[in-house]
């Protein structure tokens, strides 16, 4: 799996398939291919491991004059990181090139009936039977009369036999006029030019040459010849809400410190035309046309994965807090496993960056299979997720390029701030209490530019405290799951152990890992269980253990307890998550920096998981 790249149109192809590559490295890979078909019928085929940019000079002083290709970057899961393994794949006479993101479950099956019949495998991947099967299908007609007659055809046939999840775009020396591509639980987005069509898995890489697209459903083949594109079923032409500056650095070393910059605007974008202040509510156009069953909700369950779950987390104890309605945070992977017993009124809020996560879309069919209500929090217009909940909200915080999520938290937390609000009006909620966390809300914006003021120092506690191999983080109520934050994001980037833990708990088992050799990093503002972390971190102190405090600004006497103070500005309690995570995330990113990792791509990660 991880990013495709699709072109047919009256210009040289391989240039512009590299470019869009180069906007999908976000999504992580450790291979690469491009397949361009010439104008003399032959196929250009390049595939390397490693990172595009070595390749860039070498690829691109070259004169390849065909105007239809394919690209892709691997992150592999099925053999290992070769350029045998790399896509494009091909079938036995190279004439039927695919590129896939996904996971073919069947493939071993599939591909010992094809050695049965003759077919060669140059690779050990599961995409690759792709190729083969459309090859079986466009050859001479067999016994009970299985040929297809054109590429898209064959591939529809071939749908038909596979189980598992799928992205494919395929081409054909045969039929070098058309690209014919499907999806199912994998997305894909053609990109409707100027005389020119475009294919990608993510819109980040089309836009730099058309705002206009189509997503495609699953279950639909699009076939795209240089005048025109077929879809089973009609599609609407929608538009991108953001250009190609969103995803560019600006100046910045990495996206991921250039989008912790932008959370800021992550939280203004997203609560930016839904306060209605004179009622101490908000509007969310997205749900309108469910506001009667939710106002009749009488359980909820948050459903993500990774930063998304910790984001749910958050909500659950807003939901609880604010609307006095019992709210359960679930891991997607597990919640369509579990045995639920759902009420009528129970409905279910599922969380994803990308609106493709594989986990989070299970989980969202499982809920729909048994008729619960499902809301769904996402960042990209017409994703999967968006087209398959009954109603949404869009958190608004722009294209993230890094892999290692930020913005798109705090945009998420955001937004369950408000569904919190929202849910809390339609019940006991006051208008004064409304009214003040609206105007709590407004000024998070400036007080998460303060924090970042302060990048300098947390830079250098990250180089101070960098020799350290481990970290345990601690919080507590809302701060219990933005220490769980921090330490996945430590995590990711610069490759430490580290965990985060309800501080409560640290006593019981935890504390046995305390010594000089263990920072912990205590998330302690002066709020409900301020006097309760106090408590933790003496205990901590008693034990030797070195302390980074995150603190109210004015506290004094947390200066006598840790031995390096991050000052935080006040808020109530309800949105303090948005201003303590800010540091962590600056923590994390130093920290991966002077280690001398790459923090916008780091190892083992993809931006999209795609599959189970």
């Amino acid at each position: 799996m991880c990013g495709i790249a699709g072109y047919i149109g009256p210009k040289k192809a391989l240039p512009i398939l590299f470019s869009g590559l180069k906007r999908l490295e976000y999504r992580g890979y450790d291979s690469y291919g491009f397949l361009v078909i010439k104008k003399d019928g032959l196929p250009f085929l390049h595939k390397k491991r490693g990172k595009i940019s070595d390749d860039e000079k070498e690829l691109l002083s070259l004169d390849i004059d065909g105007n239809i290709g394919i690209a892709h970057t691997r992150w592999g899961t099925t053999g290992e990181i070769t350029p045998e393994n790399a896509h494009p794949h091909f079938d036995c006479k190279k004439e039927i090139f695919i590129v896939h993101n996904g996971i073919i479950e069947n493939y071993k099956e599939l591909k010992q009936e094809l050695k049965s019949e003759g077919h060669i495998f140059s690779s050990e991947t599961d995409s690759e039977v792709l190729s083969h099967l459309i090859e079986k299908y466009l050859s001479e007609p067999s016994e009970n009369g299985e040929r297809a007659t054109s590429l898209e055809d064959a591939v529809r046939k071939v749908l038909k036999q596979i189980q598992g999840t799928y992205g494919i775009a395929v081409v054909s020396t045969r039929e070098p006029d058309k690209i014919v591509a499907a999806r199912m639980s994998s997305p894909l987005v053609l990109g409707v030019g100027k005389d020119e069509f475009l294919l990608a898995s993510d819109a980040s890489a089309i836009v730099m040459r058309t705002r206009q697209i189509v997503n495609l459903d699953d279950g639909e083949i699009a076939v795209i010849k240089p005048d025109d594109f077929y879809i089973l079923k009609e599609k609407k032409i929608e538009t991108i809400d953001w250009d190609i500056s969103d995803i560019q650095k600006s100046g910045f070393p990495h996206f991921m410190i250039k989008e912790i910059n932008e959370e800021p605007d992550a939280v203004e974008n997203a609560f930016l035309g839904r306060l209605i202040e004179e009622d101490g509510s908000v509007k969310l156009g997205g749900i309108d046309s469910v506001s009667e069953q939710i106002s009749k909700t009488e359980r909820i369950f948050l459903v993500g994965c990774g930063t998304a779950y910790y984001a749910a987390l958050v909500g659950e104890y807003l939901i609880e807090e604010a609307a006095k309605i019992p709210a359960k945070a679930e891991v997607s992977s597990e919640f369509r496993y579990r045995n639920h017993v759902f009420n009528k009124n129970d409905a279910a809020i599922f969380i994803s960056q990308s609106g493709e996560t594989a986990d989070t879309l299970g989980a969202l069919r499982e809920a729909k299979q048994r008729r619960i209500l499902s809301i769904g929090i996402t960042n990209v217009v017409g994703s999967t997720q968006s087209r398959e909940t009954d109603a949404g909200i869009y958190s608004r915080s722009g294209p993230e390029i890094a892999v290692a999520s930020t913005k798109a938290f705090v945009g998420q937390v955001t937004t369950l701030i408000l569904l919190a609000v929202f849910l809390g009006r339609q019940r006991r909620m006051d208008l004064e209490q409304g009214k003040k966390i609206i105007k709590e809300l407004k000024l998070i914006p400036d007080l998460i530019k303060e924090i970042l003021s302060q990048q300098n120092q947390i830079k250098k506690i990250a180089e101070e405290y960098s020799h350290f191999d481990k970290f345990m983080f601690l919080g507590r109520k809302y701060n219990f799951p933005i220490a769980l934050e921090g330490a996945l994001k430590l995590r990711e980037v610069s490759y430490l152990q580290s965990q985060g833990y309800a501080a409560g708990e640290m006593k019981h088992g935890s504390i046995a890992l305390i010594d000089q050799s263990l920072p912990a990093i205590a998330i302690c503002p002066k709020d409900s269980v301020y006097e309760k972390m106090i408590s933790s971190i003496e205990e901590i102190r008693t034990r030797k253990g070195p302390i980074i405090a995150l603190a109210t600004k004015g506290d004094e006497k947390i200066k006598r307890l840790a031995d390096k103070v991050i000052y935080l500005p006040k808020t109530i309690e309800l949105l303090a998550p948005l201003l303590n995570v800010v540091p962590l995330h600056l923590f994390a990113y130093y920290m991966g920096v002077v280690k001398g990792y790459d923090v916008d791509k780091p190892r083992n990660l993809a931006k999209s998981v795609t599959v189970e």
